[in-house]
């Protein structure tokens, strides 16, 4: 058992405050690391899919699956589902750009499985039929928008 005192943050909840790579991985304490999203941002549904994108298109799947966290944890309950599976879709983006190719496939199934109820009726403009057809594909960059 390590006696050693856990990172916590302001209200006391455990945090790992270790530097983090580019895709998330932790990296030794002193190290210089990449800025992490902060987390409980209040973003609109608009706000949320734009930053997502903007990390995801700056090659930071690790980071937008962070905003898309907060959001999905902010939803309403009818679009929870919607916000989860978006937050796994950029889980397996990450995988994927980690090299684990069995945890991608995983969360990519996993990410479209939970977006696939909304294809009918899509909120905020999110592309759930191109996510779910990207996610069978694992090719390149998704977009999560048709507008963007």
């Amino acid at each position: 058992m390590s006696t050693s005192p856990r990172d916590r943050d302001e209200q006391g909840r455990a945090r790992n405050a270790r530097p983090r790579d580019g895709l998330g991985r932790p990296l030794p304490y002193g190290l210089p690391g990449v800025e992490r999203q902060p987390e409980g941002v209040p973003r609109t549904p608009a706000e949320a899919l734009t930053e997502a994108q903007r990390l995801l298109d700056d090659g930071r799947p690790f980071h937008a699956h962070e905003v898309l966290e907060d959001a999905w944890k902010a939803a309403p309950g009818h679009e929870r589902e919607l916000w989860r599976g978006l937050a796994q879709l950029a889980v397996g983006l990450t995988h994927s750009a980690r090299g684990n190719a069995s945890g991608a496939r995983s969360l990519l199934g996993r990410g479209a499985a939970n977006i696939a109820p909304y294809t009918d009726e899509p909120p905020h403009g999110i592309d759930v039929a191109g996510l779910v057809a990207w996610a069978g594909s694992g090719v390149g960059v998704p977009r999560l928008t048709r507008d963007r």
